[in-house]
């Protein structure tokens, strides 16, 4: 821990906008107390004044509302929590780092999952960065070809931004390569330190890339585990809509309409080779939240590299204090009475 001249600020900078309640009200309160002085002035000469009326005619009055005023001015200044000083502090930081990989090919535009494959994987993948608090989390789109749409990164606001973009032309080839894009990611992780899973998003179809050997490679190199999260329909399938200048067709093959179902004994070799698991939403919605705990169990989180923080010293208690000294002043002031003029009459009796 260093000890360093971090200058002044105002961490609430925010409350401030008290101050122009205060103000209007302080002004009342010093009007309304010199426009009595000047009222009881017209009725009386001043020494006449102190006499009939002393509690007006002192200016105890101005005192304690200047008083009052004082404190309640410093009260808005310990909102705005003023600090100063202070010091560098070492912090570490444990996680793990997750990169999502999310089949973009045609086959996820299926609307057997509303209102399609693609966008269900999306918000799935949104739920889980929710629980992912400081982990970093990275993002690699696939079809024909593998690509990473977003490296590892703490900034998950950059990450939804890339994640609610993808599209079927995420990718520059049609197709299936979950093999190639599970490779892609494990290269991603680089030389961090820490636990490291990958979790994919997808129909499980794959044109013979080797996603199993894949996923076991990751694991055995990088030491990177595999979670596999199965999106659609396993019965029946789902048509895959296409997009023409005369609305929405459907893909053919060979002259019939192309069914798609989601390959669920895939998606479970290719969770168990890399020492993961594998669930199969199909066209159901997922609780991500067991789905972290769940995955979270299973990787050891390491302390990474600390980083340097900004500690500044908070002094707002000593404008508390103050306000406080000044309440008590400002009760010990009294109203200016006397009782001189009732003791006068009862001696004159």
């Amino acid at each position: 821990m260093q000890q360093v001249d971090l200058g002044f600020t105002f961490t609430h900078a925010a409350a401030l906008g008290w101050l122009w309640l205060a103000l209007p009200i302080m002004g009342v309160v010093f009007w309304s107390t010199l426009g009595r002085r000047r009222a009881l002035s017209r009725f009386a000469q001043p020494h006449l004044l102190r006499a009939l009326a002393p509690a007006v005619a002192s200016l105890r009055p101005l005192l304690r509302a200047g008083l009052v005023c004082a404190a309640v001015l410093m009260l808005l200044l310990a909102l705005l929590d003023p600090r100063w000083g202070g010091r560098i502090e070492r912090v570490s930081q444990e996680g793990f780092d997750c990169v999502l990989v999310i089949d973009v090919s045609r086959s996820m535009l299926a609307t057997d999952a509303t209102p399609n494959r693609l966008e269900r994987a999306k918000q799935f993948a949104g739920d889980l960065t929710e629980q992912l608090g400081g982990d970093r989390v990275g993002l690699v789109a696939f079809a024909g070809v593998p690509s990473v749409q977003c490296p590892l990164t703490f900034n998950h606001r950059t990450f939804l931004d890339q994640l609610r973009a993808l599209t079927p032309q995420s990718t520059t080839r049609g197709g299936s390569m979950l093999g190639d894009a599970i490779r892609l990611a494990a290269t991603g992780f680089g030389e961090s330190e820490g636990g490291r899973a990958i979790v994919v998003l997808s129909d499980g179809e794959d044109m013979e890339s080797f996603p199993v050997e894949a996923a076991a490679e990751a694991f055995d190199k990088y030491g990177a585990r595999t979670y596999c999260l199965g999106i659609g329909d396993t019965t029946e399938g789902a048509r895959i809509p296409i997009e023409t200048p005369t609305g929405t067709a459907f893909q053919l093959f060979e002259g019939q309409e192309v069914w798609s179902k989601m390959d669920p004994e895939t998606l479970s070799a290719v969770a168990s080779a890399g020492r993961g698991f594998f669930v199969a939403a199909g066209t159901a919605q997922v609780d991500m939240s067991e789905f972290h705990r769940k995955a979270e169990s299973d990787i050891e989180r390491t302390t990474r590299e600390g980083a340097d923080i900004a500690v500044r010293d908070p002094q707002f208690q000593w404008l508390a204090g103050l306000a406080l000294v000044l309440l008590l002043a400002e009760s010990f002031v009294g109203d200016g009475k006397s009782l001189t003029g009732s003791t006068r009459v009862e001696a004159s009796r």
